[in-house]
């Protein structure tokens, strides 16, 4: 029974772990700012989940309060630095950041952006019904963001009963 409770479990730790962990957490967004967890670019997602992963060594009891702290600390303080230097230089903002990639331009669906970014075009139509896209006619573009989300601009049809068969590509249709 050790594997659903050992009496050699630090539980009040754990506890009082938790509860640091998450007072420590609060003022270290209030400090940094809202972009600590934000997901602008692909480190800040890295850095969200890296945070998550030392939280979770602190709660295991495998890392010390003090030590988590310090590497949470160090990490929102990264990417603070990151984003103010972002600001500032232009250059330093292309090397870090991915640029977004236009995926359709109006009705056409663009292979080679597609190719290059390995997105397969069943994924894009996915997102356009996500979008409630019923008609090609609709879509003004369709846009990898820079954090690897796709936005699709569309407008609303104008004729609601014009529906395009290939939007159902792929899927399977059950009796």
């Amino acid at each position: 029974m050790d594997w659903i409770y050992s009496p050699t479990d630090p539980l009040l730790e754990t506890i009082a772990g938790a509860f640091i962990a998450f007072v420590l957490i609060i003022l270290l967004t209030r400090i940094i700012g809202l972009r600590s967890f934000a997901k602008f670019t692909v480190y800040d997602f890295a850095v969200t989940i890296a945070v998550g992963s030392i939280i979770s060594s602190v709660l295991t009891s495998s890392t010390s309060i003090a030590q988590g702290f310090i590497a949470i600390g160090a990490l929102l303080g990264l990417t603070y630095l990151f984003s103010a230097l972002q600001k500032k230089s232009e250059t330093f903002d292309d090397v870090i950041s991915n640029t977004p990639l236009l995926l359709m331009d109006g009705p056409k669906m663009l292979h080679d952006n597609l190719k290059s970014a390995k997105i397969q075009e069943a994924q894009v139509i996915a997102k356009l019904r996500e979008a409630n896209v019923l008609n090609y006619d609709q879509i003004v573009a369709v846009v990898l963001e820079s954090t690897g989300d796709i936005s699709v601009l569309h407008r609303p049809s104008s004729k609601d009963d014009d529906f395009e068969e290939r939007l159902l590509q792929g899927v399977v249709k059950r009796k």
